[in-house]
């Protein structure tokens, strides 16, 4: 048998059990011999995590819930598999039912042709949709379900006391989750999600990825600000609902001004 490592009292993140970079941040949420997982990632990493909790003296049949905090493959991809094999119902948002059960490849990320990614998507079936407001208990264990849409529209967060289940929404290093169209990312409502998460009085951000950390309102700070500068880039094409530069080229184009500074009847003869 494995010692349990506990992160915090209730919450054992498989990742930091192992002591190895399995994945994304897997949560498993307990209270007594109750359970249920936050995210599964890959199909690849299932057995090993479904071994651990064995290891770990969790009775397999007692898992609670499989929750996806959203639907991007790198978090989703196992849990058809950990469906089939924990008999637990997975939750996720209802904007992330779509994905999930017709296992949209682009969406989830699984396919970028242009960078050679072509990712299996096995559907699963969504046994219950949660929005914001909702809770979602395990045994003794309550968490209020965020919705923090941004990164991609189906985003969920989870507070469970002074813990904040983060999602893609701001890793330690003020860096968040990728925003990209195909993906569902929305500027102006990732910049609202955090705004939310720097306004609330937790104490810890438990992100999906990488190392958990103290939350920090400077931070959250420099990365809303970061963010609001997007709004008027085209860094993330139509992401951005506002590019000034567009109207100020139609400017230049009306008023004839060619990049030498020159007249556009001159330039043209020169």
């Amino acid at each position: 048998m494995l010692q349990r490592r506990p992160i915090f009292p209730g919450v054992i993140e498989m990742n930091y059990q192992a002591g190895w970079r399995i994945g994304c941040n897997v949560y498993l949420v307990h209270d007594d011999r109750d359970w249920g997982l936050i995210d599964i990632g890959y199909t690849e990493s299932v057995d090993e995590i479904i071994e651990m909790i064995r290891q770990l003296d969790f009775p397999l049949l007692q898992c609670r819930a499989l929750v996806a905090t959203h639907a991007d493959v790198d978090h989703i991809q196992g849990l058809a598999k950990a469906k089939s094999i924990l008999k637990a119902p997975v939750i996720a948002h209802p904007l992330a039912v779509e994905s999930l059960e017709t296992g949209d490849r682009i969406k989830t990320f699984a396919e970028i042709a242009a960078q050679n990614v072509h990712l299996d998507m096995p559907i699963v079936k969504i046994d219950k949709t949660v929005v914001d407001g909702d809770t979602i208990e395990i045994g003794g264990q309550r968490l209020e379900v965020w919705h923090t849409p941004g990164h991609t529209d189906s985003q969920l967060a989870f507070r469970m006391g002074n813990l904040l289940l983060s999602g893609d929404n701001i890793y330690r290093d003020g860096s968040v989750g990728a925003i990209d169209a195909h993906h569902g990312s929305d500027i102006p409502s990732f910049i609202q999600s955090l705004n939310r998460i720097a306004a609330s009085d937790v104490e810890w951000l438990l992100p999906s990825h990488g190392p958990i950390f103290r939350k920090d309102n400077r931070l959250l700070a420099k990365t809303i600000s970061r963010l609001e500068g997007y709004l008027k880039l085209a860094d993330f094409g139509t992401c951005a609902p506002d590019w000034p530069l567009t109207a100020e080229w139609d400017r230049e184009l009306a008023e004839g001004r060619f990049p030498n500074g020159q007249p556009a009847a001159t330039a043209q003869t020169a």
